[in-house]
């Protein structure tokens, strides 16, 4: 996906202008494992009521399609790794957040 289509998708899921800024490569690990390995790209947001920043990626999903992640730079957010943590925990609270243990 180009930064161009991910310029899109910030903007429509955010509801203001973006304006890329540059790319990342972000590799985040649990227990030794890689769990995430990409490009995030950096946009400056213009028109957004609480955030000037935005991290965007996307990636394949297990069942062939592609999933777009737009991380607004709001605390504790504040560089392209902590995005990728944030959206790996929102999944996975997401996933199992109903079961009790």
């Amino acid at each position: 996906m180009s930064a161009e289509e991910l310029r899109r998708v910030v903007e429509r899921l955010h509801n203001c202008s973006a304006t890329h800024r540059g790319s990342a490569m972000v590799e985040e690990a649990f227990q030794d494992q890689i769990v995430w390995r990409g490009y995030v790209e950096l946009f400056d947001l213009t028109g957004h009521p609480t955030a000037t920043r935005c991290y965007a990626w996307a990636h394949d999903t297990d069942s062939g399609g592609t999933r777009y992640q737009a991380v607004l730079e709001l605390p504790p957010v504040d560089c392209p790794e902590a995005a990728v943590r944030a959206a790996i925990a929102a999944d996975f609270r997401r996933e199992h957040g109903s079961q009790k243990g």
